[in-house]
C-alpha cells in the first residue's frame, strides 16, 4: 500500500508561483513513477508531470512546459511541483499519483491518488 500527502495549494495571483509538495508512505520502494495531476471545473483530469522514481526522469504536459518543474528532494522523500507564471488556466485540484511497479502492481494495483490540493490563480 501507498499513501500520499499533499500540500502546497493555494490562491495565487495571475504571474504568480506555487509549488505543491508530496510525500509517498507506505511501501515507498513499489513507486515507479510519482505525478501530479490536476483536474479544472469541467475538464478531464489530465497529467501534468512525472518524475521516475530512480532516474529522475521527467514529462511534462506541453501546457506547463517551460513554466512548471518536477524535482525529487530524496532527503525529504519528497517530490516538488514548482509552478511558476500561473495563468488563471492552471486553476484545478492537483492530485499526487504513484505509479508502482508491475511486480508491486499485481498485488497492491496500478495507481494510488492523493486526495487533491486546490490550487486557485484569480486577481
Amino acid at each position: 500500500q501507498v499513501q500520499l500527502a499533499e500540500s502546497g495549494g493555494g490562491l495565487v495571483q495571475p504571474g504568480g508561483s506555487l509549488t505543491l509538495s508530496c510525500v509517498p508512505s507506505g511501501n515507498i520502494f513499489s513507486i515507479n513513477t510519482i505525478g501530479w495531476h490536476r483536474q479544472a471545473p469541467g475538464k478531464e483530469r489530465e497529467l501534468v508531470a512525472r518524475i521516475s522514481t530512480h532516474g529522475g526522469n521527467t514529462d511534462y504536459a506541453e501546457s506547463v512546459k517551460g513554466r512548471f518543474t518536477i524535482s525529487r528532494d530524496i532527503a525529504n522523500n519528497t517530490v516538488n511541483l514548482q509552478m511558476n507564471s500561473l495563468k488563471p488556466e492552471d486553476t484545478a485540484v492537483y492530485y499526487c499519483n504513484a505509479e508502482l511497479f508491475p511486480g508491486w502492481a499485481a498485488q497492491y494495483g496500478v495507481d494510488f491518488w492523493g486526495k487533491g490540493a486546490l490550487v486557485t490563480v484569480s486577481s
